[in-house]
């Protein structure tokens, strides 16, 4: 038989081998099992927050009375926009850039998006560093940070040993004191000594370095075929932290003292409630915990099946990664409330979030017990499989987003351009391995997701709401689920959801305190800096509308109204998934030649006034629906 000739008019014109244009979100690949989705978004949003901010949070701002913002704040934001993005990615099988087709004027956001994720990821792997290196530096039968008279100690360094050897009846005051933990994570670890500030990183740390190269090594080689091997390294990534987790959990309640530490975490303050600062410390917590707006949840509904159960997906991972944050707090404060024990100080003198917790605190709390090498290994290993699968979504996104935009020339090549983009940004945090490195991270950390990933969510929520149109968007849910999304998520969706985070944006601006690491104040020009890095994000979006309306035709208005159209062949990527409406366009195709070829195959549809009047009547029979 011979082999059939591909008419023409079927031909994208990108494509120059001759493919179909419509065959190339096969090419892009799906998850290959049935939970791959479900555990790379769990491992995805239950990340290193969870373990060094939750908790610390929870405790400054009310204890267990916290918990009632908490939830609320997921309810308003954390769900729905959660659910948003899975419906985007899902419905388009297109990643943060590609999906833009929604509304082309602003396709600044998803440029916007990947600038910020891009930088995230930078910072993001020098944590992971940190970790291998107290990995292996477990691999002893005496932990490193256990005493004092090291070459790094000085002579503030006080031995806990020293303390409990003492009379433990007397409180001993550890404040003008340093414990041999935070001597060895800064003098050791990051020889911080080495450098007078950010604008003097010093010398390269060649053990920092490796530790950055082997991280790096590790992420490329669990996305060197993308989802396919990312989804199937997630059964234990995302898995694995709950099983050390519990243990760290029942090892943490056994201690003597851990009682205090646990009421100390939980103790309800309900007069905190009345201070609006709890309430957007929660609204923040849930933000960044559910990583929405980083374009991960996006990028991996995108390759899901078209009629995958997302709703109910949406529930399992936000309440799991709420259940997962209160359960860390347990794990954390019980040896918190043993160490206050054994010191005969407050709880909250030893409590600390962030890199001083995970790096200092617990470490210090493992040479305290039994078998303190193999407690030290379980924990910085579970920090290691939180961290891998977030840093996996934050890659593939990048990946996915710049692939789906030149299909026909990089996705033959995704293995090669996941390569060139870890080696960049590999290079791109070299400057974290100095000994000033620790300055550079906390900038970053600071600025790069901070009111520039809020505009980006605000924005993209009023444009599906707005522009793209409600009514639409939970048209094209019904069409994917077979059910629309009821009266909560519409409320969410259309005031509730952007107006939180437009209070939010608010708070951060006139709550704006400059950066600083223990007594270093950052200089201005370093603040200016990573207000730009902010600002810059969010300039993505305006110079996306001018690019967007520069390739239109007419008056300025018809422009702008023309490029906040969808694009012809926004829609479900399959042909067979298009029904309705967007039966009148082919996926993967800007040429109208194929346009006209499918209306004749598949009937119907024969001109585009016909598509307009089909709109129409879709929305009418909605609205007898609604007034019945």
């Amino acid at each position: 038989l011979t082999q059939p000739v591909t008419p023409d008019l079927l031909v994208s014109p990108s494509s120059q081998d001759g493919d179909l244009g419509s065959e190339c979100p096969e090419d892009r690949g799906n998850w290959t099992g049935r939970l791959d989705f479900l555990l790379s978004c769990i491992g995805y949003c239950v990340g290193l927050g969870n373990v060094w901010r939750f908790p610390y949070r929870a405790y400054t701002n009310g204890g267990g009375a916290f918990l009632v913002p908490y939830f609320i704040m997921l309810a308003i934001c954390g769900i729905p926009i959660f659910f948003m993005e899975l419906s985007l990615g899902q419905f388009s099988s297109l990643g943060p850039l590609a999906v833009w087709k929604i509304s082309p004027l602003f396709k600044g956001v998803g440029m916007g998006t990947i600038l910020i994720v891009s930088l995230v990821a930078i910072y993001y792997n020098m944590i992971i560093a940190y970790v291998l290196f107290y990995l292996f530096a477990s691999l002893t039968s005496d932990l490193p940070w256990q005493h004092c008279g090291n070459w790094w100690n000085t002579d503030l360094c006080l031995d806990h040993h020293v303390i409990k050897a003492g009379n433990n009846t007397l409180p001993v005051n550890i404040s003008n004191t340093v414990s041999p933990s935070e001597e060895y994570w800064s003098r050791y670890v990051l020889h911080i000594q080495g450098s007078s500030g950010i604008g003097d990183p010093g010398r390269i740390r060649w053990n920092l370095c490796l530790c950055l190269l082997l991280s790096w090594t590790i992420v490329y080689l669990c996305i060197l075929k993308g989802v396919k091997s990312s989804g199937k390294v997630v059964y234990f990534t995302a898995t694995f932290p709950y099983l050390i987790l519990v243990m760290l959990l029942i090892r943490g309640v056994t201690l003597e003292g851990a009682w205090k530490g646990i009421q100390f975490y939980l103790t309800p303050q309900f007069d905190h409630l009345l201070s609006s600062k709890v309430w957007i410390e929660a609204a923040l917590q849930i933000f960044y915990s559910l990583g929405v707006g980083f374009g991960g949840l996006l990028t991996f509904a995108s390759y899901n099946t078209f009629h995958q159960n997302i709703y109910r997906d949406t529930f399992i991972v936000t309440l799991g990664n709420a259940i997962t944050s209160i359960l860390a707090g347990f794990a954390i404060f019980s040896v918190l409330g043993y160490m206050s024990q054994e010191f005969g100080v407050p709880v909250n003198q030893v409590a600390k979030a962030g890199p001083g917790l995970a790096f200092v605190v617990y470490p210090q709390a493992m040479t305290m017990l039994p078998l303190s090498p193999f407690w030290s290994f379980l924990f910085f290993f579970m920090l290691l499989t939180l961290g891998l699968d977030s840093q996996f979504a934050f890659m593939e996104t990048i990946v996915t987003a710049v692939t789906d935009e030149f299909p026909y020339y990089l996705r033959p090549k995704k293995a090669s351009f996941s390569a060139a983009i870890c080696i960049a940004l590999f290079l791109m945090g070299l400057i974290l391995t100095t000994e000033g490195g620790m300055y550079w991270l906390v900038l970053l950390d600071d600025y790069s997701a901070g009111f520039g990933l809020m505009v980006v969510v605000i924005t993209t929520c009023l444009v599906v709401t707005r522009v793209y149109g409600m009514k639409r968007f939970c048209r094209d849910i019904h069409m994917m689920l077979g059910f629309k999304p009821g009266p909560y998520f519409r409320a969410c969706w259309m005031i509730l959801s952007p107006a939180t985070m437009m209070a939010l944006l608010v708070y951060n601006i006139v709550k704006y305190q400059p950066s600083e690491y223990g007594n270093y104040r950052f200089p201005t020009w370093a603040e200016v800096l990573g207000i730009l890095m902010g600002v810059l994000s969010c300039l993505m979006i305006p110079m996306g509308m001018v690019v967007a309306v520069l390739q239109e035709e007419g008056t300025l208005w018809e422009r702008v109204q023309q490029a906040s159209r969808p694009a012809m062949d926004w829609g479900p990527s399959l042909e067979e998934n298009r029904t309705g409406v967007y039966v009148a366009s082919l996926a993967g195709s800007q040429s109208p030649k194929p346009l006209m070829v499918h209306m004749r195959k598949y009937g119907g549809i024969t001109s585009y006034e016909n598509t307009a009047i089909e709109v129409d009547r879709e929305m009418e029979e909605e609205d007898e629906e609604e007034s019945m």
